[in-house]
């Protein structure tokens, strides 16, 4: 595996991102075109019933993904909490957004407390304090 670095550090999987919602959105579009087809008709009620779970289906997918993404958020924020305290001796600053302190995960121990005073105080965007990173801490166990 090639080292990881701010070009190459997003994790996409390519079953899950393209394929299995192209199938998805593809399946929900097709009930779509059938419900509005079957308007008024005596299969009205069946076609309805497809869309509405081709949506839940949707959102399945879509919850699938964003619920384990919040909880590996929590990590990150006590990871780097501790990490703020182990580097500093203080408490992460408070004006650091959630985003901020997720990018700040990739910064070098030498470079994150420098780093992370000028994302509080400059208010950086993440792709900003990523890019500002000259040692990269690679994150390989996001997903």
């Amino acid at each position: 595996m090639s080292e990881q670095n701010f070009k190459n550090h997003v994790k996409m999987v390519p079953l899950f991102h393209g394929v299995t919602f192209g199938i998805l959105f593809l399946t929900f579009i097709g009930a779509l075109y059938h419900l509005f087809g079957a308007w008024g008709t005596e299969t009205q009620y069946v076609a309805s019933l497809i869309a509405a779970t081709n949506l839940g289906v949707l959102f399945l997918f879509y919850f699938a993904r964003a619920f384990p993404l919040r909880a590996q958020d929590r990590v990150i924020k006590l990871e780097e909490s501790l990490r703020a305290h182990r580097l500093t001796g203080q408490d992460l600053d408070a004006r650091l957004t959630m985003p901020q302190i997720i990018a700040l995960r990739f910064a070098s121990d030498d470079e994150w407390p420098a780093l992370a005073k000028r994302a509080a105080d400059e208010g950086m965007e993440r792709y900003a304090i990523k890019e500002a990173i000259k040692n990269w801490r690679a994150d390989t166990y996001r997903v």
